[in-house]
């Protein structure tokens, strides 16, 4: 039926590619239902949910199930602003509990979106890129997320560089820079934070941006990861022999979270180097947690009980609670730095920046301001008490060598401290 009506559409009145949306709409954690309540509860839940699809439409627009817990919306003769409306509207359907066989149960959708003749000229097409959309929104839970071809991992560019990380994951073509964290009070450097580059044969060095997205949609950035963690494990070995202490930062995707053998691995690296728990620090965002809260919560309470140290990254841009920061008992939290960088100019980053650091400090963790580019900015969170500072002011990232040498030429490096870095020294240091 679907088929059929999505042909029609898309040849209507004679013309070959008239304005025609797609949508798919994907349950958010409908698995935990199935499994915690049973499937005849979850069947209930989808004819439900099926029904305040269909009274949010347009009648002339069609609802079908694709399976599972996926449906497939096709609303001819929509412009994008009206498609946008739409979802917006199947959304709000959703808003209020379902109450099934006496339990009441909250539930949000993604959706993606796609619309002819901008995103495809025929059924298929449009499906295909209504998924990539629906992937995107997946990752910010109960929102949508309109077609962009720089998410999608199947263009032929995109299938190439697939292809290649696999090889130069095997090939060592990964390489981790390293980007110092100060006390922002003494300038002592206490720690770095790892980020992956690639240095691909033909289109030299890559920017994690430019290939990450593609290894977060596929399998392929649990080996990434580990591979990270495998080089920063080592530099910190060597650092450690050398009397510099620095607590390494690695960042896990949402796929770690997900992980139950994540805590095993990461404990056989650092058995393998010898390496202390506490010296690693890992971090997750605000939206990775809460992609599957659960189970995020029951593999970082495994990574803690093995003396690993958490932090919360980019935060205030994600979607959590309060609760959840209280129940994964994090040692860190960091200020996303589009807040920090724009303190010095808007107050109400300032106050952003200064309520967080004050949330922070009641809950007993540290707090780390990202975005630091500026002295300026630096003094301005003197005051605030921020315990930890790190941007571009400090340094950018750079190669395991390079660090070293930075460190041991710092004011007051010995064979036992990687130095001391003060506002007024900085800039000429960091040149």
């Amino acid at each position: 039926m679907l088929a059929l009506r999505m042909q029609r559409a898309l040849t209507a009145s004679g013309r070959p590619t008239p304005s025609v949306a797609v949508m798919i709409v994907d349950l958010d954690h409908f698995k935990e239902i199935n499994d915690t309540l049973g499937h005849h509860v979850g069947d209930e839940l989808i004819a439900a949910v099926a029904a305040r699809l269909s009274g949010a439409v347009r009648t002339d627009d069609t609802v079908a199930r694709l399976g599972g817990d996926e449906f497939a919306v096709l609303a001819p003769g929509v412009d994008a602003a009206e498609m946008v409306m739409l979802a917006e509207r199947m959304t709000k359907a959703l808003d209020d509990p379902f109450t099934v066989q006496g339990v009441r149960l909250d539930v949000q959708a993604s959706i993606g979106l796609a619309l002819s003749p901008d995103h495809g000229s025929d059924g298929e097409t449009l499906l295909q890129r209504a998924d990539v959309a629906l992937y995107t929104a997946k990752e910010r839970r109960g929102c949508y997320a309109i077609y962009q071809p720089e998410n999608d991992e199947h263009t032929p560019e995109r299938l190439a560089l697939l292809g290649d990380l696999r090889r130069g994951i095997d090939a060592n073509e990964l390489v981790v820079y390293y980007q110092p964290k100060c006390d922002s009070r003494t300038g002592q450097i206490v720690g770095v934070e790892a980020l992956v580059r690639w240095r691909h044969p033909k289109h030299g060095l890559l920017m994690p941006d430019e290939f990450i997205p593609t290894a977060e949609n596929t399998g392929l950035i649990e080996p990434l990861t580990m591979e990270v963690l495998r080089q920063s494990v080592t530099d910190s070995t060597r650092w450690r022999a050398a009397g510099i202490h620095l607590q390494v930062a690695v960042n896990l995707s949402v796929r770690h979270l997900t992980n139950l053998d994540l805590p095993g691995h990461i404990a056989e690296i650092l058995t393998e180097h010898d390496v202390p728990p506490n010296m690693l620090t890992l971090e997750v965002t605000e939206s990775t947690i809460m992609a599957d809260p659960t189970r995020a919560v029951t593999v970082l309470a495994m990574l803690r009980e093995q003396g690993i140290a958490l932090a919360t990254d980019d935060f205030g841009t994600g979607y959590s609670s309060l609760s959840y920061l209280r129940r994964l008992a994090v040692d860190e939290l960091k200020i996303d730095r589009s807040f920090v960088s724009r303190m010095a100019t808007d107050e109400h980053d300032a106050v952003i920046v200064r309520s967080t650091i004050e949330l922070g400090h009641n809950l007993g963790l540290r707090v780390v301001a990202e975005g630091v580019e500026t002295e300026e900015i630096w003094r301005r969170l003197l005051p605030l008490g921020c315990d930890v500072v790190q941007g571009y002011y400090i340094s950018h990232p750079v190669p395991a060598a390079e660090l070293e040498r930075w460190l041991f030429a710092l004011p007051g490096a010995t064979a036992g401290t990687s130095g001391t870095l003060t506002p007024r020294a900085m800039r000429s240091e960091c040149a």
